[in-house]
């Protein structure tokens, strides 16, 4: 390990060259009859020409992911997503105090942090601390996984308005979420 501390520094990065030789060259794969025989990593100046990775990379078949069926999934209720809104607003709050003296005469750092945060915890994890305590996660419409930080940014802007939060549809999506693709779902126990 200390090789490798002591190494990052060094013209070229030799240590991680060494880790990861793969990624510092050209890698050319030869297939027949869809299995790889050969990868190699093209020579380097000044380096050792190392194999590269010799078996078939994962692929997906279908380029496009199946889509979330809604008449499937367990929509979450008003009741537990409204529930996590509150308990969110209320971390919000709490980090937020610790940035202004009185949140009284500057709100805007709640709300600030409010927004930051949906886009954060929804944009990568799926869920915010509140949503994780009453059980609901924030997904993709499209395929299930999390909304990604630009959408999940937008969605919390729009949150923040509340008046998009208050028009829904009939699945019980509001105009945030519709904009977002984005839908609240229960989470499934584990078993």
């Amino acid at each position: 390990m200390a090789r490798l501390v002591a190494t990052l520094w060094v013209r070229s990065c030799p240590g991680v060259s060494l880790l990861f030789p793969s990624c510092y060259g050209v890698a050319r794969a030869a297939a027949t009859k869809g299995e790889a025989i050969a990868a190699t990593v093209a020579r380097v100046p000044g380096r050792r020409n190392r194999p590269g990775y010799p078996g078939k990379m994962a692929t997906t078949s279908d380029p496009k992911p199946p889509a979330l069926d809604l008449g499937e999934t367990e929509l979450a209720s008003f009741g537990r997503r409204l529930l996590g809104l509150l308990i969110d607003w209320l971390a919000a709050t709490l980090v937020a105090s610790f940035l202004v003296d009185s949140l009284a005469r500057n709100p805007w750092p709640q709300l600030a942090v409010f927004v930051l945060a949906q886009a954060f915890f929804v944009g990568l994890f799926g869920q915010t601390p509140g949503m994780a305590v009453v059980r609901i996660r924030c997904v993709s419409i499209t395929d299930g996984g999390a909304v990604g930080i630009p959408r999940a940014l937008l969605r919390a802007a729009l949150l923040a308005l509340l008046i998009p939060a208050m028009i829904s549809d009939g699945d019980g999506r509001g105009v945030h979420d519709r904009v977002a693709g984005s839908v609240m779902v229960q989470n499934k126990p584990k078993t």
